[in-house]
């Protein structure tokens, strides 16, 4: 009867305990954000994918009336930042910003990794864009039919240039080839500036390079773009091509950055997040700094939507990565 009464004695503690932290955590969510929030990004200071979380913090610091700090934690191809916010507390004050490289590249040739897909939850999609088919000038390849016919011609005679193995540029360059039947050489460097300065110097033929990096030089007409690397014609590059009027049908590749929080985050938080992020990139402020950079604002539908196309988006990314043959030390 004694051993009865203590277990009857310590459930009723446990369940007391679980209600307990029930009740705080829904006081908490009630009274989210009730401090700083911190956006951490998984690069440098500079370029798209620092610019984003800067301006999309700036709306969400005006819509929750709490400081949204932005902490750049780059190294490891993005894995340290994911990590970090992989393993912080769930309670939405540590937010990542990420793009296919933390949720299905750095999983899928990374065993030793120090964190798992599923450990990050997430909330919406907040960009899009399509990487740029750039050729140099001088090889006298007009269009991706012209690119196609020759590499074809000469299996193996034409090089490409990606800011790394593993990089969004050399794994929609590997579905490139994939898709049209053909074998083009890898040359990978160590950043998507050097990668396409090669090009430009002829030391290298062709780049699936970055808008940013690739449209003020075909501007400049050192550069020849010949398509944009989704299915259809992207609205900042509307000169170019996509891959199906290009010619290439069943191609379609776009990079896309993204927030997530740390898995456990109470549902009440995200959609928080959810619908401040949407907020924050339907300004037309927002939409007119990306622009510039060659990238568009993207809203999922809800967070379940955003997982549902990361879910289907990862099995793309990761079964290239995986044929890539890229390895993370």
């Amino acid at each position: 009867m004694r051993f009865k009464a203590a277990a009857s004695l310590a459930v009723a503690c446990a369940l007391g305990i679980g209600l307990t932290q029930m009740g705080a955590q829904a006081q908490d969510a009630a009274s989210y954000p009730a401090k700083p929030i911190r956006i951490v990004v998984p690069f440098p200071a500079g370029g798209t994918a620092d610019l984003l979380p800067r301006i999309v913090g700036e709306r969400l610091t005006a819509k929750f009336g709490q400081p949204v700090l932005v902490e750049n934690r780059a190294g490891a191809g993005s894995s340290i930042a994911a990590e970090y916010v992989a393993k912080s507390a769930p309670d939405g004050y540590t937010i990542l910003i990420a793009s296919p490289s933390s949720i299905a590249v750095n999983p899928a040739i990374n065993p030793k990794l120090g964190y798992k897909p599923s450990d990050l939850s997430p909330v919406t999609k907040v960009s899009s864009s399509p990487l740029v088919v750039a050729v140099n000038t001088s090889i006298g390849i007009n269009s991706i039919r012209e690119l196609i016919a020759r590499a074809k011609k000469d299996p193996g005679k034409l090089n490409y240039a990606s800011s790394g193995v593993g990089s969004a540029p050399h794994l929609a360059a590997l579905q490139f080839t994939r898709v049209a039947g053909l074998e083009m050489v890898h040359v990978p460097f160590k950043g998507g500036g050097p990668a396409v300065q090669a090009v430009v110097a002829g030391d290298v033929d062709l780049t699936f390079g970055t808008p940013p990096s690739v449209l003020p030089l075909m501007k400049a007409g050192r550069l020849k773009g010949l398509a944009v690397t989704t299915r259809n014609r992207f609205s900042l590059v509307p000169e170019l091509p996509g891959m199906e009027e290009a010619g290439l049908s069943g191609y379609d590749i776009s990079f896309w950055y993204g927030v997530f929080v740390p898995a456990g985050t109470p549902a009440d938080v995200v959609k928080k997040l959810y619908d401040a992020s949407l907020v924050a990139v339907q300004k037309p402020e927002v939409k007119q700094v990306l622009a510039r950079e060659g990238t568009e604002t993207a809203q999922s539908r809800s967070p379940e939507d955003f997982a549902n196309f990361v879910a289907e988006d990862s099995k793309i990314w990761a079964r290239l990565a995986k044929e890539s043959g890229a390895k993370m030390e």
